[in-house]
């Protein structure tokens, strides 16, 4: 800094003043624009595919990583294929390599925006939102509606709640010997803390 000394009195001269408070604004400017986005790398995924009198077809993966930008809405989550826990092992190598193919589809996503999301109104009450999106699978992508239920969480929210999807809007074949033992319509629940 560059000081002049007049009359007994230090005066800081203006310029690097103004610099130093020009850097303070872009500083708390950027940890505000921080603080609007709400994640999570340990969210939830399940899905059940059974079917009555059949074995059960249900994973779940809890290494989802998840986004909320507060001041949009925008929402996107992303899971690799390769994280869902079956009960059973055969069952869950049966889905990686036969299904899913998740060494060539290794990821699922599901980017979108929350309409009227206004983190100021949520509350310890979960309320119910409207997600509209892409959810990508098996390297296919197609529109979805999904209802989001949010609700106030220390440090963030929680967001969950379930959709169904079909096999075959996701270019997923079923073989016809297991057909009869796999839901048409495959149930996906989600579980999401997001924190700042």
């Amino acid at each position: 800094m560059e000081y002049r000394r007049t009359k007994r009195k230090l005066i800081i001269m203006k310029k690097p003043l103004i610099n130093f408070f020009v850097l303070l604004l872009i500083i708390v400017a950027n940890t505000d624009a921080f603080a609007q986005k709400l994640i999570t790398k340990t969210g939830s995924i399940r899905f059940q595919a059974s079917m009555p009198s059949y074995e059960e077809v249900a994973a779940e993966n809890k290494s989802v990583s998840a986004v909320l930008e507060q001041s949009t809405g925008d929402f996107a989550a992303l899971v690799l294929i390769e994280g869902f826990r079956f009960k059973v092992a055969l069952m869950e190598e049966h889905f990686n390599e036969n299904y899913m193919e998740s060494e060539k589809f290794s990821k699922a996503t599901l980017k979108g925006k929350i309409a009227d999301f206004d983190s100021s109104k949520i509350t310890n009450t979960a309320k119910n939102f409207t997600l509209k999106g892409d959810l990508t699978i098996h390297g296919k992508t197609k529109p979805v509606t999904v209802t989001i239920k949010i609700s106030k969480a220390a440090n963030g929210v929680i967001a969950l709640g379930s959709f169904e999807v079909k096999p075959e809007d996701f270019d997923i074949e079923i073989p016809g010997v297991v057909r009869q033992k796999v839901a048409d319509k495959i149930k996906v629940s989600y579980n999401f803390l997001l924190v700042k």
